[in-house]
């Protein structure tokens, strides 16, 4: 990033250079163009005015012959080049060459300008010499025209002279700058690299507004992150320790039979807590492997309209027996109340609170599930007089094998992970759970959905 910023940094400075350096001395340029041409301009009218040339062609006599005119000696000059051609292009005069070996002139852009307009300029660039040779004709009364030329710097020879000076105020800026940069970027990045280096401790307030949002994301980033981790170390360690006990248990009862150390009439009792363990491993791993596919959301659910009412009585129905057998009323109340979700999910929701209610009931207790609305949403209510949760217990409840009565749990056949797998069936259908309990008074779980 560092790299990126200072080349960056670099190439715009090398185009700030660059850019107004070239623009500069193609406005200075064209300034200077335009005066030579005004200067060229007031050169052949003075030229004209002296009357010198009208004069020659009227009495038809050699221009040389008054070449030595006073008026003419005091315009004359080295860098300007006279030439004075009649109406059919014959050059007349020329100051720098001899005028009979020139070509005809008729044909030169100035020339018919000046003969068509009474005036005429061009301009014409010798690559041999990289100059510019400015003209300029003006047709004099006689019907003849005056010619006059000068040569400049073109714009690549005056850009070519200007380059080195040019190179040595880009190398110095572009030096001046790369330290520059260095130093801001090391200044723009010591915030970031400060918050980088304590994501474990307290992120203060950022040096930059405009970061704060990007730091509290990061920070909370970091902390589900670490809470992801806590979660899984935790529940590693609660799955190990949980199907240890089963497989100890199972491992302890078949090494007996297999000693012989135990009476025949033993054997069926013992192959009972066998069955009983197997039975408890096999509902702890199919729990475990439920609440990871609940933890991949984005396996696909299929959201149809369901009636939570009848879904309810549904599952009071399935579950009848298994609250007769510990003597527990289970009774389903309320009315119709449309659920936009994944029926399987709500189902196994409805039967993990009904089935912990039969589980931490009370003997000839009661389970009451109730359907209604509230304010336009459906809830889902599951009360039981079971033994309760102590107030410091009951946001503990909803995490992976936690338990209030862990011997209750264990002789009832209880995973600790039902009221895990309601959380995560929960969040996935956008519903709150909410759970009120008294120790001894029983407990009731609101699902609004």
């Amino acid at each position: 990033m560092k790299q990126k910023i200072n080349l960056t940094l670099a190439l715009f400075a090398l185009i700030s250079i660059i850019a107004p350096a070239f623009s500069i001395t193609l406005i200075n340029y064209s300034l200077f163009r335009t005066q030579v041409q005004r200067d060229l301009q007031n050169y052949t009218q003075l030229l004209c005015d002296t009357g010198v040339f009208q004069t020659a062609y009227a009495a038809k006599q050699d221009i040389h012959d008054f070449a030595e005119s006073p008026a003419l000696e005091e315009l004359r000059s080295e860098d300007h080049r006279i030439t004075w051609v009649s109406a059919d292009g014959t050059v007349l005069y020329d100051n720098d060459t001899d005028a009979s070996g020139l070509p005809n002139h008729q044909d030169r852009p100035e020339i018919t300008e000046a003969l068509s307009n009474g005036s005429g300029s061009s301009v014409r660039r010798s690559d041999t010499f990289g100059l510019d040779t400015f003209y300029h004709a003006l047709l004099l009364k006689d019907g003849t025209v005056l010619r006059t030329a000068v040569r400049a710097s073109s714009i690549t020879s005056a850009f070519l002279r200007a380059l080195p000076a040019i190179i040595g105020i880009a190398v110095i800026l572009l030096a001046a700058c790369l330290i520059m940069s260095r130093f801001l970027t090391e200044q723009l990045l010591k915030p970031l690299n400060s918050m980088a280096e304590n994501l474990d401790g307290r992120i203060g307030e950022p040096v930059y507004t405009e970061l704060q949002p990007f730091a509290d994301k990061i920070r909370s980033q970091h902390e589900k992150i670490l809470d992801a981790a806590s979660a899984r170390q935790d529940f590693t360690a609660g799955i190990s320790h949980e199907l240890k006990t089963p497989l100890t248990a199972v491992s302890g009862y078949a090494e007996l039979l297999e000693t012989g150390m135990v009476d025949a009439s033993q054997t069926k009792d013992i192959a009972a807590k066998i069955r009983h363990n197997s039975d408890r491993l096999l509902a702890l791993i199919n729990d475990v492997i439920r609440l990871s596919e609940l933890d991949h959301h984005e396996l696909p659910r299929k959201f149809v309209p369901t009636d939570l009412y009848e879904l309810a009585s549904e599952c009071c129905r399935n579950l009848s027996v298994s609250a007769q057998s510990r003597n527990l009323h289970l009774s389903c109340a309320g009315s119709s109340a449309v659920v936009t979700g994944d029926r399987d999910l709500i189902k196994e929701l409805i039967e993990n609170l009904i089935q912990n209610a039969i589980r931490y009931n009370r003997e000839n207790g009661s389970i009451e599930v109730f359907v209604g609305e509230q304010d336009g949403h459906p809830e889902l209510t599951v009360s039981d007089t079971g033994i309760g949760i102590p107030k410091d217990q009951q946001e503990k409840v909803f995490e992976r094998f936690y338990r209030v009565d862990k011997s209750r749990s264990r002789e009832t056949g209880g995973t600790g992970l039902g009221l895990a797998i309601v959380k995560h069936i929960a969040e996935i259908h956008d519903a709150k759970i909410s759970l009120t309990s008294e120790p001894g008074q029983g407990t009731t779980v609101r699902v609004l959905f």
